[in-house]
């Protein structure tokens, strides 16, 4: 709640609108509100800059769209991750501005727009397989008012790939890397600019990448400094790092 509601409320129950025990229930909603399934997060905006994301696997889709019909009364710019082509069709009866970024797998709701950051954040991927990984990366920056330059498939595998576009990567504030099979494209990139590297390893690979982890264990064993790494295909979690780290 923004200080100009509160000192509305306030008025309000002064002039006999609003009873003192209607606007204790508003305030008790204030750092959360208790829905049974799960406990809606209002203050994340007020505490870290961004509204709470819902992660919409593993719950079902009316909890999904329960949540978001209690976030909208209080934020703009909601994202909702990891959902499909069902869960934005049930958003989208509630919101009719939700908009679906179908290889991201993320919902966005823009109830207002914000001011863009004109700092640019780079968003690499080793190969093609990587660019969903990537996009979910990609999305969750735009979405949080920044400017990304995607450059795709530019693996270890034809470094040239990589050299050629040196000057775009060496313009970018923040630098995303998503690679899997042996993840080696993060240590190249580190090694060549002086900004901020995230690296997100994937689970792209045939069976000894394990999933993503042989990619992962590369990346935190690079001898390239400035390089921080993320978990397994979490490109969310890397595109809102590069946000943070672009709005310092």
């Amino acid at each position: 709640m923004k200080a100009e509601d509160l000192k509305e409320m306030l008025e309000n129950v002064r002039s006999g609108e609003l009873s003192v025990d209607e606007a204790f229930t508003e305030l008790k909603k204030l750092p959360f509100e208790d829905i049974g399934f799960a406990k809606v997060d209002h203050h994340r905006n007020i505490r870290n800059g961004y509204p709470e994301v819902i992660f919409c696997l593993g719950k079902t889709t009316g909890q999904i769209v329960d949540i978001t019909k209690k976030l909208m009364l209080n934020n703009s710019n909601i994202m909702a991750t990891r959902a499909s082509r069902e869960v934005y069709e049930a958003i989208s009866k509630v919101a009719d501005n939700a908009i679906y970024y179908k290889e991201a797998r993320i919902v966005v709701i823009n109830k207002l727009d914000i001011k863009r950051n004109e700092k640019v954040i780079a968003v690499l991927t080793a190969g093609t397989a990587d660019i969903p990984v990537a996009e979910e990366a990609a999305v969750t920056a735009e979405t949080m008012g920044n400017r990304v330059d995607r450059i795709f498939d530019v693996g270890v595998a034809g470094l040239h790939r990589l050299l050629a576009h040196a000057d775009r990567i060496g313009e970018a504030n923040v630098i995303i890397v998503v690679a899997g099979m042996e993840g080696a494209l993060a240590s190249v990139v580190g090694g060549l600019v002086d900004k901020p590297v995230i690296a997100v390893p994937t689970s792209v690979g045939y069976g000894a990448s394990f999933k993503g982890l042989s990619a992962l264990l590369t990346m935190l064993n690079s001898c390239a400094s400035g390089i921080g790494v993320v978990n397994i295909d979490n490109g969310f979690g890397a595109g809102y790092l590069a946000a943070m780290i672009n709005s310092l």
